[in-house]
């Protein structure tokens, strides 16, 4: 698959990020958040049926733009990429955090989406988060779940560097696949400390306000919601919060952790291959 590199410019500074494919076009949101973005085999997943636009989010190399990290400026964001290719409607495809950013942007700008597709996302309810916690650490050592908890606790305090956040991404990497002996090559080389407080920060006061929950039961689009079956992040993330969307789908792939592109090559393609010809 051959992608371009593209900038836009933002307030603040300016998003990278990589265009390709042909076919009605997709905005790929990456999880993290604040994580390097890793969505280009989700892309190759798509090819042929998609054009895909991903870019690094805010706050984190090779993007260079400067706070706020909040929910509101990301959803800005993805609506001046949209602007600078002149895409009046789009899908937002997004993976975890991505897929709860692509659903901040259905129910704010609806009228710049042809729908959204949820991977493995974290949804309308904070709750999922002890149980997801509890399922990546089971298999740790007590001294390195310790040592998260410290790095975690740093994070809360404003305090936590980007090689403290990488060393706890690189502890529980593994364990969001099925068979963490078979996980594919972290691609995360950089996150961005500042971006991570404030976007968890950000999620903990829309969890509060109820924002998602309130305002998805007026989404009018398609929606579908992908989840592996044997993902930390509990099925019931996705399962829940397509309850409170009209006409929403979940459909869960077998063997499959939180990466379908890496873990099932295929199964992804197959059921958005499936909502397009719908």
């Amino acid at each position: 698959m051959h992608e371009e590199p593209f900038q836009v410019p933002v307030e603040s500074g300016a998003l990278h990020g990589h265009v390709g494919g042909e076919g009605p076009p997709a905005l790929l949101l990456h999880g993290g958040a604040a994580v390097t973005d890793y969505m280009d085999g989700c892309a190759q997943e798509l090819d042929g049926l998609l054009r895909t636009i991903r870019y690094q989010q805010r706050g984190t190399f090779p993007s260079d733009t400067g706070p706020p990290y909040a929910i509101e400026a990301h959803v800005a964001d993805a609506v001046a990429v949209l602007e600078f290719f002149g895409v009046e409607q789009a899908w937002a495809i997004g993976h975890s955090w991505g897929g709860h950013l692509a659903l901040h942007l259905a129910v704010t700008h609806p009228e710049r989406l042809l729908g959204v597709v949820c991977i493995d996302a974290i949804g309308a309810s904070s709750d999922v988060f002890g149980e997801m916690d509890s399922n990546l650490r089971r298999r740790l050592s007590d001294g390195q779940v310790a040592r998260i908890e410290e790095i975690e606790a740093r994070r809360r305090e404003g305090e936590v560097t980007e090689a403290e956040l990488f060393e706890r991404w690189e502890l529980v990497w593994p364990f969001w696949f099925a068979d963490p002996e078979a996980a594919a090559p972290d691609p995360v080389r950089h996150i961005g400390p500042q971006s991570s407080m404030e976007v968890n920060a950000s999620l903990a006061a829309h969890y509060a306000a109820g924002t998602l929950r309130n305002k998805l039961p007026e989404v009018r689009l398609p929606v579908l919601f992908v989840h592996g079956e044997l993902d930390p992040l509990p099925l019931r993330s996705s399962t829940e919060t397509a309850a409170l969307i009209p006409g929403a789908q979940v459909e869960t792939i077998r063997r499959c952790g939180h990466f379908p592109w890496l873990e099932r090559p295929g199964e992804l393609r197959r059921r958005v291959k499936k909502l397009l010809r719908r």
